[in-house]
């Protein structure tokens, strides 16, 4: 088994906006009286827009006319927020990486339920070195469902089992996992479910996880 290519998640795994997305959403639910918190802010993670919502309003039934003007309300506030991402807001070692994996011939490939991905890429100045971007617009069935991970392997043209999945989040690692991915989690204890974690790619190089996942099939 030759591992091919590498699919990364974007926020907390390239890059973290994490902080914009809670802003955003903490500024929509006082708007809204709805109640939130940093804490049911960790809940979302890796979620849709959508799904971010729903998980949001605990069962409450909003009509779809509203739901559609909260999350691009909520959208605008995020966008807002990007105008500050330069290429300073690279996790740590991640440029490295990217540029180490590419130098092994790994096809590289993003998957992220964000629908602002390319904007980002193209604000760190890293989307050249990927081969396909998966976003909230590939796929209907978002994470903890496989398909956008497939979508992307399908793109590079390498079946999921020569694939590796970077992900910070537990629906991310899920939804790599149905798929017959090889998953890398990032933040430690959070992504337990992962075939190993790392708090970040400044952690390893490329080389590293491909002898450790292929120590572990032998």
């Amino acid at each position: 088994m030759t591992l091919k290519a590498f699919i990364f998640d974007l926020d907390g795994v390239i890059t973290d906006t994490a902080e914009y997305h809670y802003l955003a959403w903490q500024q929509l639910a006082d708007e809204e009286v709805i109640p939130f918190s940093r804490e049911e802010n960790e809940k979302l993670r890796g979620l849709s827009r959508r799904a971010s919502l729903e998980t949001m309003l605990k069962g409450r039934v909003v009509p779809e006319e509203s739901m559609l003007e909260w999350m691009e309300r909520k959208n605008n506030y995020y966008r807002e927020y990007l105008r500050q991402i330069t290429p300073d807001a690279l996790l740590p070692g991640v440029g490295e990486f990217l540029i180490s994996a590419r130098s092994l011939g790994l096809k590289l490939g993003l998957g992220s339920a964000s629908k602002n991905a390319r904007d980002v890429l193209t604000a760190l100045q890293v989307i050249d070195l990927f081969d396909v971007i998966g976003d909230g617009h590939s796929v209907v069935n978002g994470k903890p469902a496989p398909d956008l991970f497939v979508w992307v392997a399908g793109g590079l043209h390498v079946p999921p089992n020569e694939a590796v999945v970077f992900e910070d989040a537990e629906a991310g690692i899920t939804a790599a996992k149905a798929g017959g991915f090889y998953t890398v989690g990032i933040g430690g204890d959070r992504v337990q479910a992962a075939d190993f974690s790392v708090d970040g790619l400044g952690e390893l190089t490329p080389q590293q996880v491909i002898e450790r996942l292929m120590a572990d099939q032998s």
